[in-house]
């Protein structure tokens, strides 16, 4: 897989294989719009201020999903280590959805393939 303005690609299958290094490690954010916070509100069949209160922290003025500590990594809160994947892939946020694809490593390439082992180029 490719895009455009990018001098990589990634092979998403190598996902299967990785532990969820992008959903994984250092604190951080990812942030939520609020058609994504409905759509995953709908996908956990939650009302919406639940999920809210349950899943989201305020970060400025946008929403980001909570982490949780698992053996000392900022796991995604919805990160399941045993399935080794998103338990709401299928409403997983823009953020998520765009992962190689990030600005931030677009002249940080090295950085990035030490992350993710699906980078190739």
């Amino acid at each position: 897989m490719t895009q455009e303005g990018f001098c990589y690609a990634f092979n998403p299958d190598a996902c299967s294989s990785c532990g969820g290094n992008c959903c994984t490690g250092e604190s951080g954010n990812i942030f939520v719009s609020v058609t994504e916070i409905t759509a995953i509100a709908k996908l956990l069949e939650m009302d919406e201020r639940e999920f809210r209160r349950n899943y989201l922290r305020k970060e400025g003025y946008r929403y980001s999903l909570q982490e949780r500590m698992v053996k000392g990594s900022h796991d995604c809160v919805f990160f399941d280590r045993s399935r080794n994947g998103c338990s709401i892939y299928t409403a997983r946020p823009l953020q998520c959805r765009t992962f190689p694809f990030w600005d931030y490593f677009r002249h940080r390439i090295d950085e990035l393939k030490q992350e993710c082992p699906g980078i190739i180029g």
